[in-house]
């Protein structure tokens, strides 16, 4: 039985690998949150992994409010960058198997291929920032057996998102108007949750690998509110407006694809269209709303 230590579960990606307990039991979890465990605290988390004998650790726990960021850029830069050089230098030594999650948001969006795990880096905001700040802390100590996977665009059954807020809303409104400018792919977190637990035993390297998965195919995100509606049967408009239009705090990337080709070819990672995993997270809504009434 392999210990495996979940921080930040109390997120999407955090609840979907809850869900998946009973499915992979090989793995005992422990599964913490912020208030159960700090993990901005070296010596709790040492602690904790000792009591435990914790042998992966994976990172689900990030400052992810984008434009909040722009006014708590040091509790961001806490949780995003000086967490994740913790539990670096902690995985080092301990000798953990170590999976980090980050963003597209690392990217300036200048592109226009997708991009792989070797293209330069240039964060936009300071969300972007922290994230990077917190890969470059992790490749700068440099424990064995560690993974970045950046992801995008990331929704799924559980917590807030995108795909619950056009929901919401398409069911309340005649019209709603998205942004059609920024370009990416939608990620279901339960089939990033899956692909994590299946990568773990075949992690072996001498220090960190980066990798990128989202799910396949691309859109906008007013295409993506078109795809959630149509699902839905929800009869509301979606009108495409420019970024421009929201004046939000935090610049975002105009173009954020991630190539998931090295994730797919080292570990046999089958990855869905988006429109495919969308269907099913929809399925899972329905099924639970079933269930509630």
């Amino acid at each position: 039985m392999i210990h495996v230590l979940v921080t930040g579960s109390k997120g999407q990606l955090g609840l979907e690998l809850v869900g998946l307990e009973s499915v992979f039991l090989n793995y005992q979890f422990f599964f913490t949150d912020k208030n159960q465990l700090d993990i901005t605290k070296f010596k709790d988390v040492s602690t904790f992994i000792l009591k435990n004998k914790i042998e992966v650790l994976i990172n689900c726990a990030a400052y992810t409010n984008v434009d909040k960021a722009e006014d708590e850029p040091n509790l961001a830069n806490e949780i995003n960058h000086l967490a994740v050089k913790n539990l670096a230098e902690i995985a080092k030594k301990h000798q953990l198997k170590l999976i980090h999650i980050s963003t597209d948001y690392v990217f300036d969006g200048s592109s226009n291929i997708p991009y792989t795990e070797k293209e330069n880096t240039n964060p936009k905001n300071v969300y972007g920032i922290t994230k990077l700040n917190g890969e470059k802390a992790l490749l700068k100590v440099n424990p064995p057996n560690a993974v970045i996977i950046r992801t995008a665009w990331l929704y799924s059954s559980f917590g807030k998102n995108f795909v619950k807020t056009i929901l919401r809303l398409s069911a309340e409104k005649e019209s709603i108007s998205v942004v059609s400018d920024q370009i990416g792919a939608p990620t279901y977190a339960n089939h990033l949750a899956k692909t994590i637990l299946q990568m773990l035993p075949l992690m072996k390297s001498n220090g960190v690998q980066i990798y990128h998965y989202v799910n396949d195919g691309k859109c906008s995100w007013f295409q993506f509110a078109e795809e959630i509606i149509k699902l839905s049967k929800n009869k509301c408009e979606v009108i495409p407006v420019s970024s421009s239009t929201f004046n939000s705090k935090a610049k975002r990337p105009n173009y954020s694809l991630l190539d998931t080709k090295k994730i797919q070819q080292e570990f046999d990672v089958k990855i869905l269209h988006w429109k495919d995993a969308l269907a099913i997270c929809m399925e899972q809504l329905r099924n639970k709303a079933v269930k509630e009434n």
